[in-house]
């Protein structure tokens, strides 16, 4: 119990960069670019800027997960099978899709289907992107509130 505090604080941290990040990208970042560059520029831009934030995106995520499950350990596995602690489960369900994200499926298959298909299709995929950056940071910003809605006793069910 004694590192559950630091945990905390790095747990917190780490989420106001990892989807303050999501959410600069998708609310300004994003929709400037559509309004300023044409649809090849857009995405040869977003592949740029994309790729100096991953590093903060996989950083985060790391220190996210690794401080997450070890405040859960410390109190206790039990939650897990509580209904009341959906929150525990959404940023779960939040940090895999992230981590399988940033940490398998972009590096091994997505960042070559996006260079195919904005090759072919730059506007489109343009909109993809924004659109999955937005279903991101909506359900992100859900769980976000659960959670500090659940640590501070306010259950829902």
């Amino acid at each position: 119990m004694e590192y559950y505090f630091l945990s905390r604080v790095v747990h917190v941290l780490a989420i106001v960069l990892w989807i303050g990040g999501v959410a600069m990208v998708t609310t300004v970042l994003l929709p400037a670019v559509k309004r300023a560059k044409s649809a090849e520029e857009r995405v040869a831009f977003f592949e740029k800027v994309e790729a100096r934030f991953a590093w903060q995106s996989r950083t985060t995520t790391l220190l996210a997960g690794l401080s997450g499950f070890y405040m859960l350990h410390v109190l206790g596995w039990q939650r897990l099978s509580m209904v009341a602690y959906w929150w525990i489960h959404a940023m779960i369900a939040v940090w895999l899709l992230f981590t399988l994200m940033l940490f398998v499926f972009e590096p091994l298959l997505l960042r070559r289907w996006f260079e195919v298909r904005a090759r072919r299709s730059p506007e489109s995929t343009f909109r993809l992107v924004l659109g999955l950056h937005w279903f991101l940071l909506v359900i992100s910003l859900i769980t976000i509130a659960g959670a500090v809605a659940g640590t501070h006793g306010w259950f829902w069910i």
